[in-house]
């Protein structure tokens, strides 16, 4: 490893997924600005995650299509004329 370009300043910090409230402590040398109390009942420096292994739909099997603004509808209309040549 080269010297000089990897930060000194690890921590504890508590990854906070937002969606189901599923909290995972390890060490970083993110900036958070914010405290949560953990499990252990002490106090650390919070990340707020807006998605985590805990609720992707990859990690949980419960995959479910999300469909806004009609992204199926515009790619089917697009490519319409490419499969009318084909057939």
């Amino acid at each position: 490893m080269k010297k000089g370009i990897h930060p000194e300043n690890y921590r504890l910090v508590v990854f906070k997924d937002m969606s189901n409230d599923t909290m995972i402590l390890t060490k970083s040398c993110a900036n958070t600005k914010e405290t949560v109390v953990y499990t252990d009942g002490k106090e650390y420096p919070v990340v707020k995650l807006e998605i985590s292994n805990t609720s992707h739909p990859f990690f949980t099997g419960k995959l479910k299509l999300v469909d806004t603004a009609g992204r199926v509808d515009k790619f089917m209309n697009k490519y319409k004329k490419y499969a009318k040549k084909s057939e």
